[in-house]
């Protein structure tokens, strides 16, 4: 039996010209997470990241700080593959199809923003450059060929990625579709490790959003 642990980013920099790129809290964040599997002692085969940068940045942090990647880890991690079906869906164009002045607003009035556009996107509804379903359907393409990755005796393979394809796998998994993607997006936190089981009778969720690597004051939602 193997298991696959998915991990959303650290805290990106929301409200600046670049949202793709690691606050400093973020980076932050994602040190610890390393830090945490140095201490608890945690091994991994494989690793895998979506292709943005913020994903990056989070995979070069964890593993950095874990001790994984020297040279004489034994095991340990030369570095990363870059699947990019683990990339977040647009949000900032998806707020913005919905409501032009969304990037205009507090974080608070952001996500509610969000939340009434991913509605419309979920629906199919709107003009949106990446439908819904087509998110989905890449999201899911690239969860399979984790779980292949993931399958066999010892096999403890790495993902990084962003909240939503986490919401979206773990609402398969939990419900049987994708019914509960909302709810499950709303609340991933920043640098979060979702870890699977995957066995004879395919992928279980044995953790959703685990973050007690964090300090209370460093945990963050976006």
């Amino acid at each position: 039996m193997g298991t696959l642990h998915l991990v959303r980013h650290g805290q990106a920099s929301f409200g600046t010209d670049d949202y793709d790129r690691l606050s400093e809290l973020g980076t932050r964040q994602s040190a610890a997470l390393g830090a945490g599997w140095e201490a608890g002692g945690a091994v991994f085969t494989d690793a895998v990241a979506g292709a943005m940068l913020r994903h990056a940045q989070t995979a070069i942090a964890a593993i950095d700080a874990s001790g994984l990647g020297e040279e004489d880890a034994d095991p340990g991690l030369s570095g990363y593959e870059v699947d990019a079906r683990w990339n977040e869906y647009d949000h900032l164009a998806v707020a913005t199809a919905f409501d032009p002045g969304a990037l205009t607003k507090n974080s608070k009035e952001f996500q509610a923003a969000l939340n009434e556009a991913i509605d419309v996107w979920r629906r199919g509804e709107g003009d949106f450059a990446e439908p819904y379903a087509l998110f989905r359907e890449r999201v899911m393409a690239g969860f399979e060929e984790a779980v292949e990755l993931a399958s066999g005796k010892g096999r403890r393979v790495l993902v990084f990625t962003s909240g939503g394809p986490i919401a979206m796998v773990a609402s398969h998994l939990i419900t049987g579709d994708d019914s509960a993607f909302q709810k499950l997006n709303d609340v991933v936190v920043n640098s979060s490790v979702t870890t699977l089981m995957v066995g004879g009778t395919g992928p279980r969720v044995l953790t959703f959003n685990d973050h007690s690597h964090l300090r209370a004051a460093d945990v963050t939602f976006r």
